[in-house]
């Protein structure tokens, strides 16, 4: 018998082997390549090729279901992607485990809605796809349980996904509460022995809610009734690698192609969600203080105010954060004598000071080398600082208020799911009075005590070259504010220079939404599919050269067009000169078609990107 077989995780695409019995279209194998042992998947039986064929080294119990197998064809065409890398997000189910049939348990105290949360809740069941639009702290999460609740009486199971694993400690707690042992988190930072009990616990069908990160989306689970996407505007549910799929419109996609319920959330949702599915607004919250917000025209910087306002706030027994965008300590290194700034030998980036272990480095590529004491172009000028970081800041507040408990709150920090349930413990229970961090501060975790909160930075975000600049920016600002002011009334100190441009909508993110309909009509998403083509090779006149000519190619395709073309606004990465093409198409068919017939082997396609730099 011959079968055509997917390599799992590998760019090529299907390889012929043979085996001495009949096997299912979706099986797991393993098999041989280059002399190496490879997972795979049955994809389809063959005739006898021409050619001589090696066979199947083993057949595994576990196996791709026909739907999984579907969903994997659809992300490996719209995503532009071997079908082995699409299969290989998806995990197998397991002939071997016999399902379990035992009605399922939970807290017999059922979740009681206020009056709009019930209208709210009305509306959700009455639409197969929806957007709950609701302000911080109105109560998303209790119709999101109410929800999964509903499917466990009907017998049917829920996924929840979350934007990152940021936010799973205090969602773990309050889930396990109510359903115990029937909810599952799943995310990358679980042991392989944790991975293997929730997987046991979904194989046995135990499991009624799989929660988790966007990897939660492609587990082996029956019998779905509903699909929740929490912070649907989260940039984290858009993978960086191949297959670069968005997870949330991955869940749209199967919602609608399986007949289930889907529920995008958020208090600021994506234009895109506002625009394409019918929404209920979801206004106030269980928190009737006030949040006052005072802007300061400077450049991310500790100034005398945002120092007063940290130590009266301490003074006054409550707790303050503190959002910098940057991690480390310093963003940038640049000669006061001739300008020169200190770069990644392999990107064209600055590089960032590690004090700590007294190296630059750079974020992109991981490279790093000892910090200099001259600069190594001039070889006279002193390299002073630039861009304050987060372990900047924890040591300029710890050196000067040896009172005031400080920590940080980053991905140098941590590392581990336990350093994370450990942070954010100490700081509910108030043994920290100050949380310096990155966009992980505003991962919609619940603060009790927050009545200060600062914000550096935002103006980089409203001037990024991205045509969601605005969107990011305003929606990073208000995400950031709604984790203050949960118990007594709050002062979000926001460093910017445009202060009229979120004074207009801070208190009501619909106009805005409004407003950037009209001015992205016609040219951006969500009115025009977007395309990313990138191409990246350490020769430079190679990379532009097969970006020349995939660029002639599509000028000749009349049902696209290209909005750019040249030198990525990073030129170089880990050594690789880098170039793109930037397309747009009124109809996703137009676009896939054009990129198609005009691909490249060099090409790196991003259908709906997120990414510009």
């Amino acid at each position: 018998m011959y079968y055509l077989v997917s390599i799992l995780g590998s760019p090529l695409g299907v390889l012929t082997y043979s085996y001495d019995h009949s096997l299912n279209i979706g099986t797991k194998v393993q098999v041989t390549l280059n002399n190496r042992v490879k997972n795979g998947v049955i994809t389809k039986s063959c005739d006898k090729p021409t050619f001589k064929t090696l066979p199947i080294n083993e057949v595994e119990e576990l196996f791709y279901s026909q739907t999984q197998l579907s969903f994997a064809s659809f992300i490996s065409t719209y995503y532009f992607c071997s079908l082995g890398e699409a299969l290989a997000i998806f995990t197998p189910f397991n002939s071997s485990i016999i399902e379990e049939s035992q009605e399922k348990l939970y807290n017999s105290t059922k979740i009681v809605l206020s009056e709009t949360q019930n209208s709210a809740f009305d509306f959700l069941q009455k639409n197969k796809i929806s957007l709950l639009f609701g302000d911080t702290g109105s109560g998303k999460t209790e119709i999101y349980m109410k929800y999964f609740e509903k499917m466990i009486e009907s017998g049917k199971n829920s996924i929840f996904l979350m934007p990152e694993i940021s936010l799973t400690p205090q969602m773990q707690i309050r889930l396990e509460e109510h359903f115990g042992d029937s909810v599952v988190m799943w995310h990358s930072k679980l042991t392989k022995k944790l991975k293997e009990k929730a997987l046991a616990k979904i194989y046995s069908n135990e499991a009624t809610i799989i929660a988790g990160a966007r990897s939660a989306l492609f587990l082996p689970v029956k019998n779905i009734g509903l699909i929740v996407v929490d912070e649907e505007h989260d940039d984290s549910y858009k993978a960086s690698s191949r297959p670069r799929y968005n997870a949330r419109d991955m869940a749209i996609y199967m919602g609608s192609k399986l007949g289930i319920q889907v529920v995008l959330g958020s208090a600021t949702p994506s234009l895109s969600s506002y625009v394409k599915f019918p929404h209920t607004r979801l206004k106030g919250g269980h928190f009737s203080s006030e949040r006052e917000f005072i802007y300061e025209r400077e450049v991310e910087s500790i100034t005398p105010l945002v120092e007063s306002m940290v130590t009266q706030t301490h003074a006054n027994n409550s707790q303050s954060m503190l959002f910098i965008p940057t991690r480390a300590n310093f963003k940038y290194l640049i000669c006061e004598s001739c300008g020169f700034t200190y770069e990644c030998p392999y990107c064209s980036v600055g590089m960032s000071l590690h004090k700590n272990s007294s190296t630059l480095k750079c974020h992109y590529c991981n490279y790093s080398e000892r910090v200099a004491q001259i600069c190594p172009e001039c070889h006279a000028g002193k390299l002073i600082n630039t861009r304050i970081g987060t372990a900047e800041a924890v040591k300029y507040f710890k050196e000067k208020y040896t009172d005031i408990v400080v920590d940080q709150f980053d991905r140098d920090v941590i590392t581990t799911q336990k350093k994370l349930k450990d942070l954010l413990k100490r700081f509910n229970e108030n043994k920290i009075d100050l949380l310096i961090g990155t966009q992980m501060l505003s991962k919609g975790h619940d603060y009790h005590d927050v009545s200060l909160a600062i914000i550096f930075g935002i103006d980089n975000i409203l001037n990024m070259s991205d045509y969601r600049s605005r969107e990011k920016a305003l929606s990073l600002l208000i995400q950031i504010a709604g984790r203050s002011g949960r118990k007594n009334s709050s002062k979000v100190l926001v460093q910017s220079f445009n202060e009229k441009f979120f004074n207009n909508y801070i208190s009501n993110y619909e106009d805005f939404l409004e407003d950037e309909k009209s001015l992205r009509a016609q040219l951006y998403p969500p009115f025009v599919k977007l395309a990313r083509v990138l191409f990246a090779h350490a020769n430079g006149a190679k990379a532009q050269e097969s970006m020349r000519e995939m660029e002639n190619s599509l000028r000749a395709c009349s049902k696209v067009e290209i909005v750019g073309s040249g030198k990525a606004a990073i030129e170089k990465i880990a050594n690789k000169y880098r170039f793109v093409i930037l397309i747009r198409s009124k109809k996703s068919t137009d676009l896939l078609s054009a990129i198609k017939a005009c691909k490249n082997p060099l090409a790196e396609v991003d259908i709906d990107p997120i990414e510009f730099s």
